[in-house]
């Protein structure tokens, strides 16, 4: 009898590959065997495989025009006064105000990626955990890719512009030492088209004639999660690790309250 497969995939199709693991347990073997000598891929994950990769305003402001974007970041920085501590730093870029919120809970256009596929592993566990899904998704987007499509875009002249710029999709590393959980997930930021989603940008720009893996999901069965989070627990991967402060050490402690031998 032969041995079951540890994981099956599908065609590519417009950048988009999807491979279909048996258990989380083959994830390690998945990232050894298939990723390993790929470095410029960045990792999101979703506890659940439904979602899409889409930002959080973009769920609640649904035109791509909107005059509510603007309003919303002014706003924040106007609340932010007096509680930056005694001596903030300066920032002047749009995104360094967009990466603060999304550190404290605002509603923003960036989406959170990380440079360990772990990482990505954890944050999907974790949601899956309490969204009951039936499969969680490690996604995993090729900076390269990102930056030819954009090449590409931007030599388009027949492509219109929204909001006055090319529809591209930008990197965000922000400098800023206000986001300690940045450094600790090895984290940075995507901010794309206003109202478009990843994928589907990806399958709109798909260069003809390319055989390039732009994006790849990774689907996972939501079973045995308690144990995927026993395992990264003990590759030091955690809220404890990931989330330096105290609500990080609070959810670390209660994590041993709800997974036994955690």
């Amino acid at each position: 009898m032969g041995r079951t497969s540890r994981w099956t995939s599908t065609p590519l199709s417009q950048g988009v590959k999807a491979y279909k693991l048996t258990s989380w347990k083959y994830f390690s073997d998945f990232i050894n065997q298939e990723m390993l000598i790929y470095t410029t891929y960045v990792y999101r994950g979703h506890g659940n495989s439904e979602w899409k990769l889409e930002p959080t305003i973009d769920r609640v402001v649904k035109s791509p025009t909107s005059y509510k974007r603007a309003q919303h970041l002014q706003r924040f920085k106007f609340e932010t006064r007096g509680r930056r501590g005694s001596n903030p730093s300066k920032m002047e870029d749009e995104n360094d105000w967009w990466a603060l919120g999304q550190h404290h809970g605002l509603a923003t256009p960036l989406l959170d990626w990380t440079e360990s596929p772990f990482v990505a592993l954890y944050f999907a566990a974790n949601s899956a955990k309490h969204e009951k899904s039936n499969f969680l998704t490690v996604f995993a987007i090729s900076q390269k890719s990102i930056k030819d499509i954009n090449i590409d875009i931007t030599k388009n002249e027949q492509l219109p512009l929204v909001n006055g710029r090319k529809q591209t999709i930008k990197v965000v590393r922000p400098l800023s030492d206000e986001n300690a959980r940045l450094v600790s997930q090895r984290g940075l930021f995507t901010r794309g088209p206003n109202n478009v989603d990843i994928e589907s940008w990806i399958n709109s720009h798909y260069p003809k004639n390319s055989n390039d893996i732009d994006l790849l999901k990774i689907i996972i069965p939501n079973e045995g999660i308690n144990e995927c989070l026993q395992y990264l627990n003990r590759m030091n991967i955690n809220h404890s690790t990931l989330f330096p402060d105290l609500p990080g050490a609070s959810e670390f402690c209660n994590k041993h309250l709800t997974i036994t031998d955690y």
